[in-house]
């Protein structure tokens, strides 16, 4: 099977009314504007965002996001620069995707099976939202069967922009995103082929963020932290209890 894994290296910004003219001050070239929906499915119980995984159906197309390192792990090994950028191995082949959902699937519901001999989960009802039957590919009985249920759903305007050349920003790509419940995030993004290095993608970021003249060292929250504040605030708990957001 072919490989279609990477790791996505990224940092969220705040925008500002000047971005695009400071990008393009720089020499980033726009590539274009597009409009996109996103769909997060988890199970009731959460059995997969709250391992950091996050399971999204994108115009049609499944992608996974999962880490090997928990966020508070991650805040305390690495240096603070690198605390402001996420680190996410990034899946798109539906077969590759379903077989590694099962995996942590199976390894949720030890953990939880464990914890239930002491403690009984309690199951709380889902958001009402579009569920999986309205997600456009085609046949998803695995998700039924696996009982994923859509949780978060949204629509993003974006206007993407990328650098030429070998230079340091080589391979940087800068997304400004406009969701449609009004939060607007700017992401300095490089995907790094599985098992290459990652330091090299940090510092490009990093590279980049200083000639924008980005500063502040906390965590600016992404488009799902805001949209699970506003909308899922029981999930949002549980996620920053966990360390997760």
């Amino acid at each position: 099977m072919e490989s279609t894994m990477s790791v996505e290296v990224e940092r969220k910004f705040v925008c500002d009314a000047d971005i695009q003219k400071q990008l393009e001050e720089i020499g980033a070239v726009c590539i274009g504007q597009k409009q996109f929906q996103d769909k997060y499915f988890d199970t009731p119980d959460f059995l997969l965002t709250l391992r950091d995984v996050w399971l999204r159906c994108r115009q049609g197309c499944w992608e996974l996001k999962c880490t090997t390192v928990t966020k508070a792990e991650d805040r305390v090994g690495e240096p603070q620069k690198a605390e402001l950028c996420s680190r996410y191995q990034e899946i798109t082949n539906l077969s590759q995707i379903q077989l590694k959902v099962r995996e942590f699937m199976k390894e949720g519901n030890g953990e939880q099976k464990t914890a239930n001999q002491t403690h009984p989960v309690v199951h709380q009802d889902t958001p009402k939202t579009e569920g999986a039957e309205n997600c456009p590919t085609g046949n998803e009985s695995w998700l039924m069967e696996l009982n994923l249920v859509c949780f978060a759903e949204f629509t993003t305007q974006r206007c993407s922009f990328t650098f030429g050349g070998e230079g340091d920003e080589s391979g940087v790509r800068v997304d400004l995103d406009q969701a449609d419940f009004g939060y607007c995030v700017g992401e300095i993004e490089v995907l790094v082929p599985k098992g290459e290095d990652i330091q090299s993608a940090l510092r490009k970021i990093e590279k980049t963020a200083q000639r924008l003249g980005l500063s502040g060292d906390q965590r600016v929250q992404g488009k799902m932290d805001v949209y699970l504040q506003r909308y899922c605030p029981e999930h949002y708990a549980k996620l920053l209890s966990a360390s997760i957001l």
